[in-house]
């Protein structure tokens, strides 16, 4: 079959050449009708740039990627961090790429690093159902997920269980009194999002609780979509006692609206969260929170995916995540302790 060059998915989207090459670059001035065109015809197309010539290589560059969901959320900058530390203590560099979320920005980050011949690819996935990882993954690409995955995919997995530390908040919850417990899910299209959410309805269950559906507010994994989330809850003719938030970021979002509506916290309204960060233990009052390995999934990813490089077979890995009890739920007096959740 012959090659698929650039100006062959110009001629199927009906676009210029250059406007191929910003799509393909994550460039803003392309209208999103143009955009749509242009993604349509590389996937229909399976162009890859150099992609075939990489698979000829037999030399590596110690050169890894890793694309993480954003940046700016302090789970994933320290997940970065180990992945980094542990790359280079095993002789590798680091390239790293970051989606903010937003699935086209991912796949362009991967698109670039496969033109710079890693000699691996480290993913936290925007969504489930990005072609060009599905592809990369089929063709051979030493891959690893880690923190979210694409399930059906033959790739190994680098994760934590958050299943056991939910249900420790839970239970947690209940026995401080508190019944009506209200949920800001991530997007359902992440594994972490749409499990998390799962989990905590099956916890609730587990005690004779409901999770209607006004007590689940869809968030995006950032601050923002938490804010507007607990505005919804306070708003309620019945709002929630406690707002569980499924990751750190949407839980500042929900400390801002709760302290917009001048409540105080844990006197009118709990607030507890998914991914425990430094900063929780200086809020006022501290965070309840449930923390993940993140420097052991971070160096857990590197090790797997170099092994995946040199010839052998990794297996998954599953940590467990824990339950950091502190004072924003009711808790008299903080108490600060830690349980671990063994998945």
């Amino acid at each position: 079959m012959a090659s698929v060059g650039i100006k062959d998915v110009a001629a199927r989207a009906g676009v210029s050449v250059a406007t191929v090459s910003r799509v393909l670059n994550a460039h803003a001035s392309v209208s999103p009708a143009a955009r749509e065109r242009v993604l349509a015809a590389v996937d229909a197309l399976g162009y890859r740039p150099n992609t075939l010539a990489r698979s000829l290589r037999t030399d590596q560059t110690r050169t890894l990627g890793l694309v993480i969901s954003d940046v700016l959320n302090p789970y994933f900058t320290e997940l970065a961090r180990s992945v980094e530390e542990e790359a280079r203590a095993l002789g590798y560099s680091i390239i790293f790429g970051n989606a903010d979320e937003r699935p086209e920005l991912q796949d362009h980050h991967i698109r670039t690093l496969l033109d710079r011949r890693i000699d691996g690819l480290l993913v936290s996935p925007a969504d489930g159902g990005s072609p060009l990882v599905l592809d990369a993954a089929r063709a051979g690409t030493p891959m690893v997920f880690v923190d979210r995955w694409i399930p059906g995919l033959d790739v190994p997995v680098v994760r934590a269980d958050g299943s056991s530390a939910v249900r420790d908040l839970v239970a947690h919850l209940h026995g401080l009194g508190h019944r009506r417990l209200a949920i800001i899910a991530g997007p359902a299209a992440t594994t972490t999002g749409s499990e998390r959410v799962a989990a905590f309805r099956d916890a609730l269950a587990a005690y004779g609780l409901e999770l209607p559906a006004e007590y689940i507010g869809q968030g995006d994994f950032q601050a923002a979509s938490g804010r507007r989330a607990t505005e919804r809850f306070l708003a309620l003719p019945e709002p929630p006692e406690v707002v569980f938030a499924a990751d750190n970021l949407m839980a500042l979002g929900a400390l801002d609206a709760i302290r917009a509506r001048g409540l105080r916290i844990p006197q009118d309204i709990a607030l507890a969260a998914f991914d425990d960060i430094p900063w929780f233990v200086h809020t006022d009052p501290p965070v309840t929170a449930i923390a993940q390995p993140t420097g052991e999934l971070g160096r857990a990813a590197v090790r797997a995916l170099t092994d995946l490089i040199e010839g052998r077979t990794p297996e998954s890995v599953t940590l467990p995540a824990r339950l950091v009890v502190r004072s924003s739920c009711g808790e008299h007096p903080p108490t600060g302790t830690t349980r671990r959740s063994d998945a």
